[in-house]
C-alpha cells in the first residue's frame, strides 16, 4: 500500500461539545477527518465555530467526548496524561497568537525548553536550538531577552521553539494575528518554506486570507462536521 494514502493522524467519529448554564454548544458531531504527512491545512471560518477547539483536539490538549483520535496506528485515547505530554513534546509543535515565551530568558533559552523537558543531551539541544534560530533569521538575537525583541522577532522565537524537536505536525493558532503586514508576510513565507524543506504537516487556524491561500487544503466547521471550503 502507498504510505502516502495512510493518514498520519485520523479523527474517527469524534464528538465534542461544551455545556453552558442554559445551553449546550456542539462543536463536532460524530465527524471523521484524516490528516496526511506533509500536507498543509487552513481551518477557516467565523469566530466561535470551534476552530481552536479542533486544533486542541488534534494537538491532544483536549479530549473528545466520544470517538477516537489515532496517530498512525496508535489510539491516543489509550495514553495516560504523562504519555500524552511526552507525545506532544516530541511529535507536535505549537505556535499561538500570543507567543507564551518565558520572560527574563533569552531567545536561545526559550527554544531550548522542549529539548530539556524531553531530557535530551543539553549540548545537542543547544546546537539544534541555535540552528533553528538561525533558520528563522535570528542568529544575532540568541542571547537577547525575549522582552527586548520586537513582536515579529518574538513570534519567530515561538516558531523556532515549536520546530526545535522537528515535530511531525506544526499547529498554529492565528500565528500572525498580532503582527503587522510586513512581519505577517515574513512568517507566512517561513511556514511555507519549512513545510517544503522539512516535509512537516502544517495546520493553521486563521482569519488571514493570504495565509489560507498558501495552504493546500482549506476546511471549516459547520453543523458539527469538518467540511472542505
Amino acid at each position: 500500500m502507498d504510505n502516502s494514502l495512510i493518514p498520519m493522524m485520523s479523527l474517527q467519529s469524534v464528538s465534542k461539545c461544551f455545556y453552558l448554564k442554559t445551553s449546550k454548544i456542539e462543536i463536532l458531531n460524530n465527524t471523521s477527518f484524516n490528516i496526511y504527512k506533509g500536507e498543509t491545512i487552513a481551518v477557516v471560518g467565523s469566530s466561535g465555530i470551534g476552530k481552536s477547539t479542533l486544533l486542541n483536539l488534534i494537538g491532544t490538549l483536549d479530549k473528545p467526548d466520544s470517538g477516537k483520535i489515532f496517530f498512525k496506528k496508535d489510539d491516543l485515547s489509550l495514553y495516560n496524561d504523562e504519555k500524552l505530554a511526552h507525545f506532544r513534546n516530541l511529535k507536535i509543535g505549537f505556535v499561538f497568537q500570543f507567543h507564551y515565551l518565558l520572560k527574563g530568558f533569552s531567545a536561545l533559552e526559550n527554544v531550548l525548553m522542549p529539548g530539556l523537558i524531553a531530557h535530551k543531551n543539553k549540548k545537542r539541544v543547544e546546537r539544534s536550538a541555535s540552528n533553528m534560530l538561525e533558520r528563522v533569521g535570528l542568529s544575532s538575537r540568541l542571547s537577547h531577552r525575549v522582552e527586548d525583541l520586537s513582536g515579529g522577532e518574538q513570534q519567530r522565537v515561538a516558531l523556532a521553539r515549536a520546530l526545535v524537536m522537528e515535530p511531525d505536525i506544526l499547529l498554529a493558532d492565528e500565528p500572525t494575528g498580532n503582527l503587522d503586514q510586513k512581519n505577517s508576510k515574513s512568517v507566512h513565507a517561513l511556514i511555507d518554506e519549512l513545510n517544503k524543506e522539512l516535509g512537516m504537516t502544517v495546520i493553521v487556524v486563521t482569519h488571514n486570507n493570504e495565509l489560507a491561500r498558501i495552504m493546500k487544503r482549506n476546511v471549516t466547521i459547520m453543523n458539527g462536521e469538518i467540511l472542505p471550503v
